[in-house]
């Protein structure tokens, strides 16, 4: 296995998954880390290529996990307002389904 090439297909794999906020896809990719880093590692010492190859990957993956960790954030938030406001949608729905079916409230 060419661990440097390895190491660049997962980091472009990634950067994709990011750019398209493909959420199971950099799960999957992190999994993917998790199992074959450590089988890499034990093929005997990174050459100066594959340990760029390899922190340009750490970077990378932490740079997604801020990422993550945003999106998360962003989506409390949206819950929080969500659940704020569900008297107000609830009145809105209904009257919404009221003016359909032509009944005044």
């Amino acid at each position: 296995m060419d661990r440097q090439r390895t190491l660049l297909q997962m980091a472009q794999k990634m950067s994709a998954a990011m750019a398209s906020e493909d959420w199971k896809m950099l799960a999957a990719i992190n999994t993917l880390m998790v199992s074959t880093l450590p089988q890499m590692a034990a093929q005997g010492p990174w050459s100066a290529p594959e340990r760029a190859a390899l922190a340009a990957l750490r970077q990378l993956h932490e740079h997604a996990v801020r990422q993550c960790d945003q999106a998360v954030a962003a989506m409390d938030r949206k819950l929080k307002d969500i659940l704020a406001n569900q008297e107000g949608w609830l009145a809105y729905a209904t009257h919404s389904d009221q003016a359909d079916i032509g009944l005044q409230a």
